[in-house]
């Protein structure tokens, strides 16, 4: 048994056909055909909730993947994240459904304005009674910003100096536009709020004006929990200022180098370490024998496609894969010289330069661990042993991935004290800080929530001195 809090365990979701399975919803045992249709995905969300899972994320995309081939035509046909629905709307069904699940959004900040998102973010957290959690991310792909009015997809540095004001509008709105006490529901007097006691935040950035007031009373959580991910220094320094739950990428050797680094990252901006918690990423295959899972695994990968592999991976590397014959090895790909940065940092993290390249494609697809449910459990714990403190768990096929995650590994998890045996009360940051409901003072959102405060204040003090008689007057 493990001393150490239980890892958060998130069910990594889009709200679409075909997330990252690349073919699993052609099975007879996936009920991934039913995307439009509310009852899977209730059903889904209760699976994750008697598993005690701490979250359901959701991804999303707001544009096809079109670098493969250059077209979209292969996304289109294998499903690969097309079609993909609005997960805002699905949510509130979900919630009502549940009573503890936590729901991440993923909303990018170039797709409604801050004002219209802050209010939806805080009706979804009353809603579901604070279990709201928003995945800060500024896209990756052209169409998206061809898309949203952008022409194409506005630059790195653009895209983060305009997430910094973004973030720093709904900050405002979320946390220092209504008091504490604005409410006061008095029905005798017929006075639900106090106009004192509701501010604008008159909000004027590089790249948005928002003069407020918030059009939404104060949520469970105010501003709703924090996700993002990073790689590149630009993105790491933005997540250690303001995500929560913040996730590394790479395998688990990599795990402790990242983990520091982005704890790193947070303490350089006036957090503590603990502020942040770090996710891996992780696929499992489980079976009541080690030769049952690897033969599920071999059945699950014989029905993927290729070509959905390339389409996505084409997108994620920024390159159009279609260049490189399947059959060339990876010892000549990397002789040759060519290939995005991506593409290359892949080709050396390769276990066997002999590979040839499609076997290096499905290998990319497919990091994933396959045993018994103690050697899933295994690794699990190897993960936790690395620094991590939660894993964001992709099925294969749903929902017997996370069927089968919370039948077999499950128990031997909770056993070992590596999962929570039941739910903590309260909203999902404190269920996955066990602090209160609220961001910390060392948040960048409570910093400004406390300046503005101490303007009105001080707005105040003046207002009230001028008001005061002169003593010389002799009226």
């Amino acid at each position: 048994m493990t001393s150490r809090r239980p890892l958060l365990f998130s069910a990594f979701n889009e709200f679409v056909l075909s997330h990252h399975d690349h073919g699993g919803w052609r099975r007879a045992d996936s009920r991934q055909p039913e995307l439009n249709s509310a009852a899977y995905w209730v059903d889904l969300a209760r699976l994750l909730e008697r598993g005690r899972f701490d979250f359901l994320f959701f991804a999303d995309v707001l544009a096809p993947y079109d670098i493969y081939r250059g077209s979209r035509d292969t996304a289109i046909a294998s499903g690969m994240q097309t079609p993909v629905n609005d997960p805002a709307v699905l949510i509130p069904i979900l919630a009502h459904e549940t009573t503890q699940l936590g729901f991440v959004l993923t909303e990018n900040i170039l797709q409604e304005p801050p004002y219209t998102f802050a209010r939806k973010l805080s009706t979804l957290d009353h809603l579901s009674g604070g279990r709201i959690a928003w995945n800060i991310v500024t896209s990756f792909l052209p169409g998206a910003g061809r898309n949203l009015g952008h022409a194409g997809l506005p630059s790195h540095e653009e895209r983060y100096g305009r997430a910094e004001d973004y973030v720093t509008a709904v900050y405002k709105l979320w946390e220092a536009s209504w008091e504490d006490d604005a409410v006061v529901a008095d029905r005798e007097r017929g006075i639900y709020t106090d106009p004192s006691k509701v501010h604008t935040i008159d909000h004027v950035g590089p790249y948005y004006t928002v003069p407020g007031p918030h059009l939404t009373e104060p949520s469970p959580q105010r501003t709703p929990f924090l996700f993002n991910a990073a790689a590149s220094g630009t993105g790491i320094a933005f997540a250690g200022k303001h995500a929560e739950v913040l996730f590394t990428s790479g395998g688990r050797e990599s795990a402790p180098e990242n983990v520091r680094d982005l704890r790193a990252a947070a303490v350089a901006h006036g957090r503590a370490p603990e502020d942040v918690k770090i996710f891996g990423g992780l696929g499992v295959v489980v079976g009541s024998t080690e030769a049952e899972a690897h033969r599920l695994d071999r059945e699950l990968q014989e029905t993927q496609s290729i070509e959905s592999i390339l389409a996505k991976l084409s997108a994620f590397w920024q390159e159009d894969l279609s260049r490189y014959p399947l059959r060339t090895t990876v010892a000549e790909l990397l002789n040759s010289g060519e290939g995005s940065a991506l593409t290359r940092q892949v080709l050396r993290g390769a276990p066997d330069t002999g590979w040839d390249f499609e076997a290096l494609l499905r290998w990319a697809a497919n990091r994933h661990v396959v045993g018994t449910p103690e050697q899933v459990a295994d690794e699990i714990d190897a993960w936790q042993e690395a620094g991590i403190d939660g894993l964001n768990l992709q099925y294969l096929v749903s929902p017997g991935s996370f069927a089968d995650f919370v039948e077999q590994v499950r128990p031997v998890l909770v056993e070992r004290g590596t999962m929570q045996r039941d739910y903590s009360p309260g909203t999902i940051r404190e269920k996955a800080t066990g602090s209160g409901p609220f961001l910390p003072e060392r948040h960048p959102a409570r910093r400004i929530r406390a300046e503005l405060a101490a303007q009105r204040a001080a707005a105040s003090a003046l207002d009230h001195s001028d008001a005061e008689p002169d003593e010389q007057d002799p009226r």
